[in-house]
């Protein structure tokens, strides 16, 4: 029997704090991904489930708000879109796997937890610490509010399903933001 794996459901917080517990949580599923004693199903599809939830959330609301607000560039913005993209695209290789015991499987591993590691460093790079400065502690707690809402809304839509993760892949490459 496969085992439920948390993600947690946070009601409020501090935007930052939240998208950071987030950031830890991504690195705790990648290694338990890479260790062939765990559960690697259960372990994909909670990834799959809060990957999807808080990129979504962060386009959503914390990107648009933080670009008008002037915390980040439009640019900065729209980089993190696209490696929002990029990491939806190699979470779908992961997804699309049948086993969880190959090298292929392995391989897809490697390149995820590549392309996460990169957005997460320079996310909290670009994006996070000039919002820490630009933002009030309201303004934090409002945009916490409305992040852990659409994050939550999505993990009750299962939106880390297969289907879900090639639609958001399509719709990317529609808008260009893959290769």
């Amino acid at each position: 029997m496969k085992h439920v794996v948390d993600v947690g459901r946070p009601v409020s917080g501090d935007v930052i704090e939240l998208i950071l517990e987030d950031h830890r949580l991504f690195e705790e599923l990648l290694r338990n991904l890479r260790d062939t004693s765990s559960d690697r199903a259960a372990v994909r599809d909670a990834l799959a489930t809060v990957l999807v939830a808080h990129a979504e959330a962060e386009e959503k609301f914390v990107y648009p708000k933080l670009s008008k607000r002037d915390a980040v560039g439009e640019d900065e913005a729209e980089h993190g879109a696209e490696e929002h993209a990029e990491g939806h695209e190699a979470l779908l290789a992961v997804l699309e796997l049948k086993g969880t015991g190959t090298k292929a499987f392995d391989d897809a591993v490697e390149e995820l937890s590549g392309v996460l590691n990169h957005h997460i460093v320079e996310e909290e790079l670009t994006i996070l610490n000039p919002a820490r400065e630009a933002l009030g502690d309201r303004a934090k707690a409002e945009l916490g509010d409305l992040f852990v809402k659409e994050r939550n809304r999505q993990i009750d839509d299962n939106c880390g399903t297969v289907e879900n993760v090639r639609k958001l892949v399509a719709r990317s490459r529609r808008e260009g933001k893959l290769d």
